[in-house]
């Protein structure tokens, strides 16, 4: 299977906005867009697979996995020249997870959701990492087919349902840097088509509080999501979606629904989570 070209890195798709803060640590900005290159599905990567998914020079790429070996959030194999990850992320992952309690308030409503859905459909919870969406949350209903999504899995920013719900709570300010980075992110070829998407996500979720993606981000698939916006001031949004096949989710149904119940799960975790 060919590598996929990620886009560069966070600190060239930022571009004068880091390069113009002298706060901003470029070494550790390039060493965590080495971890982001490793996907689930991913077996062990060389230095010049990693040097062709961020779009580092392939000298930097060695340089900063050797320290990221050193340190345990690489292991290195020898018969291969490759690495993996290593443990210490796996680490620092937990200890994200631990310190998001609205996972823990929002499970059994995610739950109850999926099992009202049925036929394999999955319902899940996810922050922003990046330019993509992070499952922090998920549960499925039983059923023959399944979205092999699960905790950690990434989806599309600009493209999926989930992602687009994200965007809609973001005030401008927040957005517009997003949006230029998405924007380049896709190339001035598509990025016309996915700012459509966007934007009308947005204008669904102010008219009834929930946006539709039907087969844009992975064909036969249907999905509906939901902002969450934050409880407390400086919280980041988080957001929720639905999603499974396209022949049981059909948009007549994600629309009259199961939309409208995932505004309600979205409102009653918001209060639950105020309240704790």
């Amino acid at each position: 299977m060919p590598l996929k070209k990620r886009g560069g890195s966070v600190m060239e798709e930022m571009g004068d906005e880091a390069g113009g803060d002298r706060q901003f640590v470029t070494a550790l900005s390039r060493g965590l867009d080495i971890l982001r290159c490793f996907e689930p599905t991913d077996g062990p990567l060389g230095n010049a697979d990693l040097a062709q998914r961020c779009g580092l020079p392939k000298a930097t790429v060695s340089r900063l996995t050797y320290t990221l070996a050193k340190l345990g959030y690489l292991d290195y194999l020898p018969d291969s020249g490759k690495y993996r990850m290593g443990v210490a992320v796996l680490g620092l992952g937990y200890a994200c997870l631990g310190g998001l309690k609205i996972r823990e308030t929002a499970q059994p409503y995610l739950q109850a959701l999926a099992d009202h859905a049925g036929d394999g459909v999955l319902t899940a919870l996810a922050g922003r990492d990046d330019l993509s969406m992070v499952y922090i949350a998920c549960a499925r209903a039983p059923g023959m087919v399944s979205l092999q999504q699960d905790v950690g899995s990434r989806l599309s920013l600009g493209r999926s349902s989930i992602g687009r719900a994200y965007l809609a709570a973001l005030d401008e300010t927040a957005r517009a840097p997003l949006m230029e980075r998405l924007r380049q992110r896709a190339g001035e070829e598509f990025w016309p088509m996915v700012e459509r998407g966007i934007r009308r996500s947005a204008d669904e979720i102010r008219a009834r509080g929930f946006c539709l993606n039907v087969g844009e981000w992975v064909q036969g698939v249907n999905s509906v999501a939901v902002p969450l916006r934050p409880a407390q001031q400086g919280q980041p949004p988080l957001a929720f979606n639905c999603g499974g096949p396209s022949y049981i989710l059909t948009p007549e149904r994600l629309e009259r629904e199961l939309g409208p119940r995932l505004v309600e799960l979205a409102n009653r975790v918001a209060l639950v989570g105020r309240a704790v």
